[in-house]
């Protein structure tokens, strides 16, 4: 049986906190200065953020030079949930010799030996670790690690390099199935982006098949206000082709008029829009509520649009469902297909993000749908076929994120019986990872 120990953080690494930029040290650009790891880098599930990487230009020293047998830590944490405080990250293996340097917002700890990096890493990463590094926070609106509190972190480990190592490298190949699933809807993505330009520019043939680009058939187009579009489309006002409906939030002075049965699309279920469909929602408001306020019931099919905090999410509801004030929604017949009209406001979701006004919250007011104009095929069963190809990849790109999910939450699992030794590692003849 492998033996497993515990000891403070301060007795298996050294602590040192980076470097303080200056004005005209930070730069973008790797071509003015060196790699410098700053509170941007940290994932706030652990781990490092490439996005997040900026060059430092000013004096260093060897020793504040981070190396591949140590581990960062964020020290500094603005996020509103405290996100990132003390979440861990391990140096990349392109950027290990290139001398990166870290920021004061990020801790460096330099370990001993005993333990290896990644086993620390993955340990720092479960609830039990990331709720010390919470408690030893300080501050309010800028949170803050105590340096020496955390030292006092009681590390368990297994004394055996070689079972940290098999630990680790399990924990390592789901991490990297996690990440090819990451790129693989990443990539989906990308595609659906680009096939929505090209289907609210160009439209399908009734062959299925997009029409040539105006370069190469101009005949097949016709100019309009907003440019170009093809020659069986039309550029008309939404309202001509769909019904409008907003909504209402009834009494809160009144409980008989919540909580009886009828779903009600609120700003509580911005989490749950922009996934095609919302069939559940966060509140419930009752028939006595609709009769007693503007609040109405609209069938299941409509399309909701949120015009204030989170402009622009959408979704289409599977049930009957009743909306609050600060959403839109659209019930779609005969001249509008519902899957387009959703797709095309997912594709001009930026553009809602952009007129929305206002200093504290932004929005979109009522007289601006009044006047909303659609380029969209004269034929709805152009519109189906559009609207097709793009929940295609929607629900692929779905499957991919349920599957994702599940990979996620085995890792946690696994964490959790690797780490403290509740299930065995075999690691060679009759060593396992037993207390």
């Amino acid at each position: 049986m492998s033996e497993w120990v515990s000891e403070p953080l301060g007795e298996i690494a050294s602590v040192r906190r980076g470097i303080s930029y200056t004005e005209g040290t930070l730069q973008d650009s790797s071509e003015d200065g060196r790699p410098y790891i700053n509170m941007k880098s940290f994932l706030k599930d652990g781990g490092y953020n490439k996005n997040g990487l900026k060059y430092f230009s000013g004096f260093s020293t060897k020793a504040d030079v981070a190396t591949a047998a140590d581990l960062l830590l964020a020290n500094t944490d603005v996020t509103l949930a405290g996100d990132i405080i003390g979440v861990p990250a391990y140096l990349p293996e392109r950027l290990r010799g290139e001398g990166p340097l870290f920021s004061h917002h990020v801790t460096r700890l330099s370990l001993n030996g005993r333990i290896s990096p990644k086993y620390l890493y993955y340990l720092l990463c479960i609830d039990t670790y990331r709720r010390w590094m919470r408690k030893y926070a300080r501050g309010t609106t800028v949170l803050m690690l105590d340096m020496n509190a955390i030292k006092r972190i009681p590390i368990r480990y297994p004394v055996s390099d070689r079972l940290q190592e098999k630990i680790a490298a399990i924990l390592t190949s789901i991490d990297t199935a996690i990440e090819k699933s990451e790129a693989l809807i990443e990539k989906y993505q990308q595609i659906k982006a680009g096939l929505m330009h090209d289907l609210f520019t160009r439209g399908v043939l009734p062959s299925g098949q997009l029409r040539p680009p105006r370069e190469q058939a101009p005949e097949l187009y016709q100019e309009t206000a907003i440019g170009w579009i093809p020659k069986e489309w039309q550029y008309e006002l939404l309202d001509r082709l769909a019904i409008r409906g907003s909504g209402h939030t009834p009494s809160k002075s009144y409980p008989e008029y919540w909580n009886g049965g009828v779903k009600w699309v609120s700003l509580a279920d911005s989490h749950r829009l922009d996934k095609l469909y919302i069939s559940a929602t966060d509140l419930e408001i009752s028939h006595k509520g609709i009769q007693n306020s503007s609040a109405v019931l609209h069938p299941a099919g409509i399309v909701v649009l949120s015009r204030d905090a989170g402009v622009g999410k959408s979704a289409i509801t599977t049930e009957p469902m009743a909306v609050s004030q600060h959403f839109m929604c659209w019930k779609c017949e005969q001249k509008m297909d519902n899957h387009f009209l959703y797709y095309w406001l997912q594709f001009n979701k930026r553009y809602f993000e952009n007129v929305a006004m206002g200093s504290t919250i932004l929005t979109i007011g009522l007289p601006y749908f009044k006047k909303l104009r659609i380029a969209c095929p004269i034929d709805r069963s152009e519109q189906v076929a559009i609207a097709e190809k793009l929940k295609a990849i929607d629900l692929h790109v779905f499957r991919l994120q349920d599957d994702l999910g599940k990979k996620k939450q085995q890792k946690l699992g696994l964490m959790q019986d690797l780490l403290t030794g509740k299930v065995p590692v075999r690691v060679g003849a009759g060593e396992t990872a037993n207390d």
